[in-house]
């Protein structure tokens, strides 16, 4: 099993991902567009693709000029059956290479907030054996409209898409399931003086939301992890 992980901003690392396709005995490749690196031209060396976050928007070309040929990769492992799975940012460019509407700003959520799934969650491989509501980690401003032939899976007050899917393996979710507790903590050190600007009271709150909320989201990220990995 061979997966082609995409990272767009430093620090944006696989966490449970990274565990669930470690305990599958999966062959990563990791490339950094951002800084350079070359995307495969086709799907046809990988068996599944992982996108995931970053600070950039999905419409943001010119920052990010791989982006065109990003989502035309992203359509490549879709039209061959190829799993593929996005993750924030990731999942705002899986919707926008499938038609769907990039809306910037207006949707931010920043720490650990709760998700629900949609009655289509219930028969869907990857959220069926989730509870229908769990605590999750969360750092967007930007959101977006479902592409005509996607299915939602969840949704919470800010965002109403937070998860769904396009035909049978290709997944975008909002918030941050890979994002663990240690990687939370790695992320709040890293990014210390970008946090402060907009949340100058995440140190002090912290611990005790970890303490309320990280345990069930690291079980609910793991699992949404392994389920997706099973679909490769």
């Amino acid at each position: 099993m061979r997966v082609l992980v995409v990272q767009n901003f430093d620090s944006e690392g696989l966490g449970q991902i990274g565990a669930a396709l470690v305990e599958a005995g999966a062959d990563i490749d990791l490339r950094r567009p951002y800084c350079g690196e070359m995307l495969p031209q086709v799907s046809d060396a990988h068996d599944a693709m992982v996108v995931l976050g970053g600070a950039q928007n999905a419409l943001d070309d010119e920052i990010c000029p791989y982006f065109p040929e990003l989502l035309d990769l992203t359509r490549d492992f879709a039209g061959k059956d190829r799993a593929v799975l996005g993750i924030c940012l990731g999942s705002q460019l899986v919707a926008r290479a499938f038609g769907g509407e990039n809306r910037i700003g207006g949707a931010s959520e920043f720490g650990w907030h709760k998700v629900s799934l949609t009655p289509a969650a219930k028969a869907d491989p990857v959220l069926a054996a989730l509870p229908e509501n769990f605590p999750i980690f969360e750092w967007h401003d930007d959101t977006f409209v479902l592409p005509e032939n996607a299915v939602r899976l969840a949704g919470n007050e800010v965002a109403e898409n937070q998860a769904f899917r396009i035909g049978r393996a290709v997944y975008g979710f909002q918030f941050h399931f890979e994002a663990d507790r240690p990687m939370v903590r790695d992320w709040s050190a890293s990014f210390a003086s970008l946090i402060a600007e907009r949340h100058p009271d995440w140190i002090d709150r912290l611990d005790d939301e970890m303490a309320r909320h990280g345990s069930d989201a690291d079980a609910a990220g793991l699992a949404i992890a392994r389920a997706w990995v099973a679909t490769i």
